[in-house]
């Protein structure tokens, strides 16, 4: 795949729909890890403009940041703890309409509003990383980017 993306000016299931063959592409043809979420990550806020993207890999009882796009962010997440460790502990996808809300918030940024973390799972069920992703503004997120960021993580557990 060319370094470029394609970026459609349609609705958000319009963008994804776009956006979705084109990670497909440039993951499919590398087997590095660390590459292929560094591109993951670049591509979706690129395409979105969202405030903060990355990935947290799990490495044994903390999540450890891993390649991301944004500000600088907190390097360790204990399990169960703020909306990527309780994404990791429950094994599922975690939509924050408001950060504030969330009980235990961690605030690696006074300027993210709302949220959404994906759990990266293996065939076997374990969690090995989330993918999470941060906007500055209240209710960005919705079933259609759980959706999407789902199918996507999807694809990785392969790679990890």
């Amino acid at each position: 795949m060319a370094e470029d993306l394609c970026i459609s000016n349609g609705s958000k299931a319009e963008k994804y729909q776009t956006l979705l063959p084109q990670i497909k592409s440039l993951i499919e043809g590398e087997n590095d890890l660390i590459a292929n979420l560094a591109n993951v990550s670049a591509a979706l806020k690129e395409t979105f403009g969202f405030f903060w993207v990355g990935f947290y890999l799990v490495k044994g009882e903390e999540l450890i940041l891993g390649p991301f796009q944004g500000p600088i962010a907190c390097t360790r997440i204990r399990k169960g703890r703020g909306v990527c460790g309780t994404a990791w502990a429950k094994a599922e996808t975690l939509v924050v309409p408001d950060v504030d809300a969330f009980p235990g918030h961690i605030a690696c940024s006074s300027l993210s509003r709302s949220e959404i973390v994906v759990p990266l799972i293996r065939e076997n069920g374990e969690v090995w990383g989330v993918l999470d992703i941060d906007s500055e503004s209240l209710n960005t997120f919705d079933e259609i980017d759980a959706r999407f960021l789902g199918e996507i993580c999807s694809w990785l557990w392969r790679l990890c």
